[in-house]
């Protein structure tokens, strides 16, 4: 499949993907994306064009409220191990559309060019994520769009569509920072049913996001100190109390997200 973009905008190419709905096609489009900026072939940062409210999406899957998505269980054999894989890729096409929503949003606002270099390689990652999980969902007898989803990823960018600092403070450095608390226990059961491929897959995803974090962490302070925030901690806190309506749930993996740049003098606030 080729795909040439023109010399458009990196806004306008990034709102190609958001635009893509055949899953495996967004994600094909957001890596040759990906490409074109990391070698300077596109054009302007702005995009020139509307920005949509919600990605494109395939027919399938079938997207349900977050309570009424079956839950799943490691241990129920290769169908429980298809539903996890399912519902993590999901979250990685959601994950792409975060990060190109995040370029093409944002693309007008006084940003260095290294910002989006940062979220063109992140949306990169998310991509190959995307891939190597429905990959392995064929290699176990099943598809992305086989099982039903939730919705609820996407209530995050709607939320912060009004402001940088705020999709910053949520996306990476709340639901990207919520993997890294959960996907070692999973992990852990994937070796235990004996599905050492799948476990692999999980361990790139969770060490990649480690990095997505940072990137989001460097931002948010960067965000913080052009706009005079003298205390980025009290600033994040209030924008999560504010805009993530779900609350942080511990345990955190501390290990990971120090590794991260992410200290708990940030999150630790919520254990209580």
């Amino acid at each position: 499949m080729t795909i040439t973009f023109d010399r458009m905008s990196l806004g306008d190419a990034a709102i190609q993907v958001l635009s893509t709905a055949d899953a495996r096609q967004k994600a094909t489009v957001a890596r040759a994306v990906s490409r074109e900026w990391l070698c300077r072939k596109l054009g302007a940062i702005a995009a020139t064009e509307p920005v949509p409210d919600r990605p494109a999406r395939p027919d399938h899957p079938v997207l349900m409220l977050p309570r009424d998505v079956p839950r799943r269980k490691i241990n129920a054999g290769v169908a429980g191990r298809i539903a996890l894989l399912h519902a993590l890729a999901h979250i990685e096409l959601n994950a792409i559309d975060l990060a190109f929503d995040m370029i093409a949003r944002f693309s007008d606002q006084d940003m260095p060019e290294a910002f989006f270099d940062d979220w063109i390689a992140v949306g990169d990652d998310e991509a190959r994520h995307f891939l190597m999980l429905d990959d392995r969902l064929q290699e176990l007898g099943g598809a992305y769009g086989d099982l039903p989803a939730h919705d609820g990823l996407w209530q995050a960018a709607m939320e912060t569509s009004h402001d940088l600092l705020a999709r910053l403070a949520i996306v990476p450095m709340v639901l990207e920072a919520r993997g890294l608390d959960v996907t070692p226990d999973m992990i852990k059961r994937l070796h235990a049913a004996g599905d050492q491929q799948s476990a692999e897959a999980l361990t790139i995803i969770h060490d990649d996001e480690i990095g997505h974090v940072a990137v989001g962490k460097r931002w948010f302070d960067h965000v913080c100190a052009t706009r005079g925030l003298t205390d980025p901690v009290a600033a994040w806190q209030d924008l999560v109390r504010k805009h993530f309506k779900g609350g942080l749930k511990p345990p955190f993996n501390t290990t990971s997200r120090d590794l991260a740049g992410f200290p708990e003098q940030y999150y630790a606030v919520f254990e209580a």
